[in-house]
Formats: structure tokens, sequence, C-alpha cells
């Protein structure tokens, strides 16, 4: 009997605590969040479509909100471990208000060409890139350790719902109503993420050590890290070559699928409605990503992912039907989801509270910085062979990082966890 009873006591202890009100603000903030910027990624290049149908001038848009991920990277990382990164977040937000409501403006009055758009969409960048690592370092700090796989699921998800499944048909739907209310739009979604963030009290300026670094060393310091980290490296380079040759052929699929010309013939809406698949199986990802990281292990969900970019690259190469790459952009779109988990867990896990800005950026130069180069690089194949070849090599590309698959066994991703505890 007493035996009985010091089990029941046992699990109460174990069970595991609910996530705190802070992390529901934080929520909230990040939902109006990343329906702002799912709004806004698809109106950038429909825009960029009705403004011209040169290939290099349509994946310039996509070159010019991605370039910041590879130029603003490092600094933004030091800066953020030496910040409150929740002033950072509420500043970034701010910023991506007063840059929505001036194209809103520039479109309203018949001001609106492409390089403004351009510039408008750099500064747009380099506050998402403040925002996102301010977003990712700032969990450790509102969640307990043991909480953050599922505070990552939970995130992901809204992250995911709203940033690819709401946002894409919404932007296609206002870009059919006007310029006006398409930027409208995501100026006001970004205003109500500053007032989530508001609520949010207390400060989250990491502890650090009392002699100052230059910030050259702090950048140094964060890339040392990922850089002797075997598993974090691996990682780091897989998911950048994953990036470069997904966004190689995003950047050019608007072309190809847009317009009563194109060889798909969809319409804006339609066409935002086909991104919202890949958001369909992200959300069935996010909410599957423990069972099905028990059931096949973080190391078979990393390599399949690669699987599913390649799908997804080549699909329309070899066909036009939208019920066919559709059904592709939900496969790929929940292995994304269960991958991206494992990632985000796996850095706020191995990496010191006061270096996980700087990992953080250090690792998403290396992931993200990939992407406006291979916007780039297909803007010109496209130029140069047309579409379908771009879609053809870029699937072939994606397949090469299966051979680092050795380097991040489950045992080896089990020791760099033991090797934080120890």
């Amino acid at each position: 009997m007493d035996s009985s009873l010091d089990a029941q006591n046992t699990e109460a202890t174990v069970a595991p605590a609910p996530l705190p009100r802070q992390f529901w603000l934080l929520l909230v903030a990040s939902g109006a969040s990343n329906l702002a910027d799912g709004v806004f990624k698809i109106v950038v290049p429909l825009l960029a479509v009705a403004l011209t149908r040169d290939p290099l001038l349509t994946a310039g848009a996509s070159v010019a909100t991605s370039l910041p991920w590879l130029v603003c990277s490092l600094p933004v990382g030091a800066l953020v471990d030496r910040s409150d990164r929740r002033r950072v977040m509420l500043v970034a937000n701010i910023a991506r208000c007063l840059m929505a409501a001036a194209l809103a403006v520039l479109g309203a009055t018949g001001l609106l060409d492409i390089w403004s758009l351009y510039v408008c969409s750099v500064v747009i960048g380099v506050a998402e890139v403040f925002y996102d690592t301010s977003s990712q370092s700032i969990l450790p700090q509102i969640v307990a350790a043991a909480q953050l796989p599922k505070a990552n699921g939970h995130l992901y998800a809204v992250e995911m719902s709203l940033n690819s499944f709401v946002g894409p048909p919404l932007g296609g739907l206002l870009m059919g109503v006007g310029v006006l209310l398409s930027f409208s739009a995501p100026t006001a979604l970004w205003a109500l993420a500053v007032g989530g963030l508001l609520c949010i009290r207390g400060g989250f300026r990491v502890p650090r050590d009392t002699v100052q670094k230059r910030l050259l060393a702090e950048i140094a310091e964060g890339l040392r890290f990922l850089i002797h980290h075997r598993v974090l490296r691996t990682l780091a380079i897989m998911t950048g070559v994953a990036n470069a040759t997904n966004s190689a052929a995003s950047a050019v699929f608007v072309l190809f699928a847009v317009g009563a010309m194109s060889p798909m013939g969809l319409s804006e809406t339609g066409y935002g409605l086909l991104i919202s698949a890949f958001a369909v199986g992200s959300l069935l990802g996010a909410m599957l990503a423990t069972a099905v990281v028990k059931r096949i292990g973080r190391s078979r969900c990393l390599g399949m992912l690669l699987l599913f970019v390649a799908a997804i690259i080549g699909v329309p190469a070899l066909t036009t039907n939208v019920w066919i790459i559709g059904a592709v952009y939900v496969i790929a779109g929940c292995g994304t989801a269960v991958c991206s988990v494992i990632g985000m867990s796996l850095r706020q896990t191995i990496a010191p509270a006061a270096l996980l800005g700087r990992l953080n950026s250090a690792y998403r130069l290396l992931a993200w910085g990939t992407l406006p180069l291979g916007s780039a690089i297909g803007g010109v194949l496209a130029k140069l062979l047309g579409l379908r070849p771009v879609f053809i090599i870029m699937a072939i590309v994606a397949l090469l990082p299966l051979l680092l698959l050795p380097e991040i066994t489950e045992s080896r991703l089990r020791a760099a966890e033991a090797a934080v505890e120890s």
C-alpha cells in the first residue's frame, strides 16, 4: 500500500509543469508576427511578377528579403547577447511596421516600383534577423530546459500555421484586392505583436562577464563554438544546402505557377493556397514531432528531410498537376516541422545561455545565409536554361548532404547532450 502511494507521489513529482504565462504572451506575439511575415512574403513575389516578368528581377525580390541573413547574422547575434532580447524584438517589429506602411503609401500613390520594393524588403529582412534571433534565444529564459521541446513544438505549430497556412492565401487574396490593403494588413499585425511583447514583464538581458569583449571577439566566439561542435556544424551545413536549393527553385517557381501564360496557370489566390499545403504538413508534423522522433529516431528524421526537400524542388519538373504538387508540399512540410523542432531543441540545450544568440546567428549564417545565394543562382539559371532545368538541377544538389548523415547518428546526438549535462 505504502509503495503504491510512493509511486503515485513520484509520478506527481515528475509530472511536467504547465508552460508559464510569459510563454503564452510570447506565443501571441509570435503568431501575429508570423502571420504578417506570411502575408508579406507572398505579396512581395506576386508584386514583383506584376512589376516585371524578367526572371532575374523577379528573383531579386527573394534576394532582397533573404540577403540580411547572409550579411547581418553574425553581428546581430552578438548584439542580441548584449541586449535585452524582448526590447530587441520590440524595436524590430516597430521597424517592420514602418516599412510596411511606407510600401502601402507608395502603392496607393502609384510610386511603387521594383527598386523601392527591394529597399523596403531589405530593411524588413534586417528587422526579421533581429527578431528571429532574439525570439529563439529568449525561450530558454522563459521556460525550463525540460519544457523546451514542448514549447518549441507549440511555437513551431503556431508559426507555421499562420506564416505558411493562413498567411499565403490571405496574401494572395489581399493582392487581388489591391496593393494598399496587401501592405496595410502586415502593418497592423506587426503592431499587434508589439502590443503582445509589451505585456511580457521582466528583463531578458543575460548575465555576462564583467569584462566586455570587442564585438568582433564575441562574434568569433559564437563562430568557434559552432565550427568546433561536430553535430551542430553538420546540421548547419545540411540545412544550408537544403535552403539554398529550395530558395533557387522557389525564387522562380512563381513564374512557373502564376499567370494565364504560365505552365500551371494559377491565380494569385490559387498560388497562395498551393503554398499553404506546405503548412498543412507542418502543422501535422509539429503535432506528431515527439511521437515520430520516438518511433523513428532523430537521425533518421533528419536524413528523410533531405529526401523531402529534393521531392518538393523536383516535382514541378515532372508535372504541372496542382494536386500532385500540393500533396508533395504536405509531406515535405511534415518532415520539415519534425526536423526543425529537433534542431531548435538541440541548439537551446547544447549552447550556454550567454552564447545562444551568437550561436543562433552563426548557425543561421550557414543555414539561412545561403537563401539569397540560392535565389540569385535560380534567377540566373532560369534566364539561361529555362524554369524546369532549375528544378532538376537543384533537386539533385539537395541530395548531396546525405553524405553527411554518418556525422549525426543517434549516438552522437545523445553524446552531445550528455556532454552538456556533465
